[in-house]
């Protein structure tokens, strides 16, 4: 009876003791996910951010759109709007090497929409960086000052840096900087420089 009683107690402590290490694998499981999205994110903007244009486009209404359009952040349908470089056309399709792209927060997700041609096309479907998203909030930096918003002119199509803060549904923010750009300004040499 001692016997089938110790039996019976390891035998509960052993479920007890998998059904623990299975929740702990879940979690574990939804938090390198987690992580994982936001490494995407902060990937496809550091490299979109990084290979930004100075060439304006137009929408599909013909209208002549800036380089580079910035609001502050989850009010609006379309956050950011710019012209990336470094569109690789592995397949030679008729199209530049240059790519539109757009970030929006729909629903809670932060997407990144892309357009197939730079002037007049519709997008391509909204690819879903990253979920359970609160806010996002932006903020873009020229010579020292910051602003909530960006639209690009002649003079300064581009802003040096973007600050992105997003907050999560469960309170969590993460925030990150990206320069915009090769993030310098070329250095002009005058006349006793010629030839160096």
């Amino acid at each position: 009876m001692i016997s089938l009683l110790i039996f019976g107690m390891l035998c509960v402590a052993g479920v007890a003791l998998l059904a623990f290490s299975v929740r702990a694998q879940g979690a574990t499981g939804a938090k390198l996910d987690d992580v994982s999205a936001l490494a995407r994110v902060s990937a496809a903007m550091s490299a979109d951010f990084a290979q930004a244009r100075d060439r304006r486009t137009r929408n599909e209404a013909g209208d002549l759109l800036p380089a580079f359009t910035g609001e502050s952040g989850s009010g609006s349908a379309t956050m950011l709007r710019l012209v990336r470089g470094g569109w690789s056309n592995v397949d030679a399709a008729r199209r530049a090497g240059e790519q539109k792209v757009e970030y929006r927060l729909t629903d809670g997700n932060l997407q990144r929409v892309a357009y197939p041609m730079l002037d007049g096309a519709e997008s391509l479907l909204p690819a879903a960086l990253l979920g359970d998203v609160r806010q996002v909030a932006l903020r873009y930096r020229l010579d020292g000052a910051w602003s909530d918003r960006w639209q690009g002119t002649p003079k300064t199509p581009l802003p040096q840096l973007v600050e992105m803060r997003i907050v999560r549904n469960d309170g969590r923010e993460f925030r990150q900087l990206f320069l915009v750009g090769t993030g310098y300004r070329p250095t002009i040499f005058g006349d006793n420089h010629a030839g160096q």
